[in-house]
């Protein structure tokens, strides 16, 4: 397991390190999951406005799933805790429905690698390039792994984020799962 522990806009003190590690470092070694790596992002604003400007966002990559914790607090101890609890929740759920599962149906994953079921590449570049540079604010690269939508829609559970790309494992096209603003999900597919 690898833990890296960052600040935005201040200085991390090797307390706030420990703490994470003891916290959040703590939670994830007990679900024993390997490969694992967590990048913890502590942030402090500080506009007096704010009645929670203490920030921890954690992102853990755990053998192709992310998992994404955000939580605010008042204190940057207290928003550590709740985002160690948080973390201990997801992890739970990843590890009794992925991992388990996967152990259960690892027969089936090689004999689906070994026929070479792959999606199609989504070439990004042509994607962008009605865009200026100006207008990316952010650049991520995203692992399009073949999945039913039940696995897709428990990864966007996950991550949470508002939409979720995937191929989909049935007709092996692009698919994109989103959130809807009247509640449910959406699936996006590639005709």
């Amino acid at each position: 397991m690898e833990l890296t522990v960052t600040g935005r806009k201040f200085a991390i003190t090797d307390w706030m390190k420990e703490y994470c590690d003891d916290k959040i470092g703590n939670a994830a070694r007990v679900f024993d999951i390997d490969p694992l790596t967590i990048e913890v992002v502590l942030t402090q604003e500080k506009n007096p406005a704010n009645p929670t400007p203490a920030k921890c966002e954690v992102t853990l990559r755990a053998g192709g799933h992310v998992i994404h914790v955000e939580e605010n607090e008042e204190e940057i101890h207290a928003a550590i805790d709740v985002a160690s609890a948080k973390v201990t929740r997801q992890l739970r759920k990843f590890k009794t429905r992925v991992v388990d599962k996967r152990n259960r149906g690892a027969e089936k994953e090689a004999a689906r690698a070994a026929e070479g079921a792959v999606g199609d590449e989504l070439d990004l570049d042509a994607l962008m390039a009605d865009l200026s540079e100006d207008d990316i604010v952010r650049t991520k690269e995203v692992e399009l792994r073949p999945m039913k939508v039940e696995e897709a829609m428990f990864d966007f559970d996950l991550l949470g984020h508002d939409f979720y790309m995937f191929i989909d494992e049935e007709d092996d096209k692009f698919a994109v799962l989103y959130t809807r603003k009247d509640g449910g999900y959406g699936l996006l597919k590639q005709a």
